[in-house]
């Protein structure tokens, strides 16, 4: 039989099968991270409302806490990178580690609930990842079959916990490297990632959407303004990407020079935000989303309130607390929209709402996720402004990411040269040979040039 004939039921079969499968993933990723969720929104609603001082006490009791979970969790290990989601894909052909399957959310529940600056999400995708990990190793999937199902997990985990579902369904296919997308990853994602989405409706989860109600036409100086906060919010994830990385390489070059038990950075890092908070409000602590809400309704906020967030979430993590590192996002971006947008004159409530998906879009290198999460969380109306932003602050950010495992598949210019398919790292990409030589050229002309106009003595 030809295989035209043939190939339409062939691709029914696997759109059955991926159903099947995927809806399952879906179920179990959500039902787990619902649970997750709401441990968390417990845990952090105790300490909610405490003290300064007693703030000042939690912060290094919860950096020791992380650091003796993470250390003898990971059996002394100096990391647990060996099993982020990216790194299981790429590397690990999609197996997740059972025994360390519950260290995370537990690290990240003390992290956020005794006041580190981070995230939610983190564990959320580690859980999806290693129950969808799990379910494809009990039916027996094929290596390329098993990474799949994982990436559907992650794709639920982010879904339950954004409350996006095709968002948080691209963004995890997405995130995997930078320039390209799994098309085959993507309707299993979806569908996983729409089943977790309403199983965690059901478990009680409830979500904040901000509807923009934009009605004038396509106005020429706004969306060249939105194409300047772009640029702004891609130099914000930049500065944000950066200070992790310094943070991080500070609190490694003092372990190694001092020999320092690892478990006691992370107290270190406690004892830093502890002194931080007596300048820095403590609504930059936990996950900020007060903050957030205020940026994306429209309130004055502090005009450097995305600095601050950034300093005490790059402290946190890199430090060595865990939690995640995408809901910083939204509030860095959110507060930087709002304070840009009163220095360019439009409406702070917009300017917040681009802010906060262009973050996404530059420092997770996942521009089309991003502008999927800004249609689904602002509305159509906003969606030209919001593409444009996020696909002109991915660019500007150029090739770095809070994501230290991503793989750099395309180059975002065609003056950088790189080594495809490697990890993101400095010494992998370089500026092209044809833009040094123009470069030199016109240095060149411009040394010949002064020397020209130099005036003759007599």
């Amino acid at each position: 039989m030809r295989a035209n004939y043939i190939e339409p039921l062939v691709m029914l079969a696997t759109i059955v099968r991926w159903l099947f499968l995927a809806i399952i993933t879906g179920l179990i990723a959500g039902t787990g991270t619902s649970a997750f969720l709401h441990a968390l929104f417990y845990s952090t609603a105790q300490t909610a409302h405490i003290p300064l001082w007693f703030q000042m006490v939690l912060l290094p009791l919860g950096g020791i806490l992380n650091g003796l979970i993470l250390y003898y969790g990971y059996g002394k290990s100096t990391s647990g990178t060996n099993d982020s989601v990216i790194a299981v894909v790429h590397t690990r052909s999609g197996i997740m580690p059972y025994r360390t399957s519950l260290i995370k959310p537990i690290a990240a529940i003390i992290t956020l609930a005794l006041g580190g600056s981070a995230g939610k999400e983190g564990p959320c995708s580690h859980i999806g990842g290693t129950l969808a990990s799990w379910f494809g190793r009990l039916i027996r999937l094929s290596p390329e079959l098993q990474k799949r199902i994982v990436a559907c997990g992650v794709s639920a985990g982010f879904a339950s916990v954004f409350g996006t579902p095709i968002a948080g369904a691209i963004y995890g296919v997405e995130m995997l490297a930078i320039g390209r997308i799994r098309h085959d990853f993507i309707f299993p994602a979806v569908i996983a990632a729409i089943t977790s989405f309403e199983v965690s409706k059901f478990w009680g989860i409830t979500y904040d959407y901000f509807p923009l109600n934009m009605t004038v036409h396509f106005s020429d100086s706004l969306f060249a303004k939105v194409i300047l906060i772009g640029i702004l919010c891609g130099l914000v994830s930049w500065l944000f990407i950066e200070f992790i990385e310094q943070i991080r390489s500070f609190f490694t070059f003092v372990q190694r020079q001092f020999h320092i038990w690892m478990p006691l950075i992370p107290f270190m890092g406690g004892l830093i935000l502890a002194a931080l908070i007596l300048v820095i409000p403590t609504g930059y602590l936990g996950l900020s989303l007060p903050l957030m809400n205020d940026a994306l309704h429209g309130k004055d906020i502090a005009f450097l309130g995305f600095l601050w967030k950034s300093l005490l979430v790059a402290i946190t993590l890199g430090s060595g607390f865990y939690a995640g590192i995408v809901t910083p996002q939204f509030v860095i971006g959110a507060l930087a929209g709002n304070a840009f947008a009163h220095l360019l004159g439009i409406d702070p409530a917009l300017g917040a709402a681009i802010g906060m998906v262009a973050v996404v879009a530059a420092a997770s290198n996942t521009p089309i996720a991003a502008v999927f999460m800004g249609l689904e969380l602002f509305g159509s109306s906003s969606g030209m402004y919001v593409a444009c932003a996020c696909v002109t602050a991915y660019i500007i950010v150029g090739h770095r990411s809070v994501y230290s495992g991503q793989l750099l598949a395309y180059s975002k210019s065609s003056w950088m040269v790189y080594t495809p398919d490697a990890a993101l790292s400095r010494d992998k990409i370089h500026i092209s040979y044809g833009l040094l030589k123009k470069m030199q050229f016109f240095r060149r002309r411009k040394s010949k040039g002064a020397r020209n106009t130099k005036p003759i003595q007599k």
